[in-house]
């Protein structure tokens, strides 16, 4: 018995930690943007699809992904060519964080973020995951993984 009230504990703690990090959360300046997974990829996808501001972007990536965006310069450009998704008033949660419980020995994570707005002139939902490694207690951006 004391088993199940444990995993249902657990689960619920892992489940209600999903959801909660979205772009409007980002107006927060006390909270730190690279102090999360969440945070970080919500910080990359609001700056590229929100913001449009690819040298905001560069903050929240890695030394080799700072060379692409700089070479795609813009953010229509990076959202075709490295996100493979052009989209405008784009909304953003986190879906699923691939992390164990014990997030403070993980130093390897990805994070997939769901995002809803405008293709085309169509309403678009869809998905983007991200791989983060952290680095001196900050989150940052290595790889966007490749869409199944």
């Amino acid at each position: 018995m004391l088993k199940h009230i444990l995993f249902i504990t657990v689960l619920s703690i892992i489940t209600g930690c999903n959801q909660q990090i979205s772009n409007a959360d980002l107006s927060d300046s006390s909270v730190p943007l690279l102090s999360t997974p969440e945070l970080s990829s919500i910080g990359f996808l609001n700056a590229i699809y929100v913001e449009r501001d690819v040298e905001k972007a560069k903050l929240f990536v890695d030394a080799p992904m700072k060379s692409i965006l700089a070479h795609y310069y813009i953010a229509a450009s990076v959202q075709r060519h490295m996100l493979n998704l052009s989209m405008t008033d784009v909304e953003m949660v986190v879906d699923e964080v691939g992390i164990d419980f014990f997030r403070k020995s993980t130093q390897d994570v990805t994070v997939i973020v769901k995002m809803k707005g405008l293709r085309a002139g169509e309403l678009w939902v869809d998905d983007r995951t991200l791989r983060l490694n952290k680095h001196k207690d900050k989150w940052i951006i290595t790889e966007i993984l490749p869409e199944k």
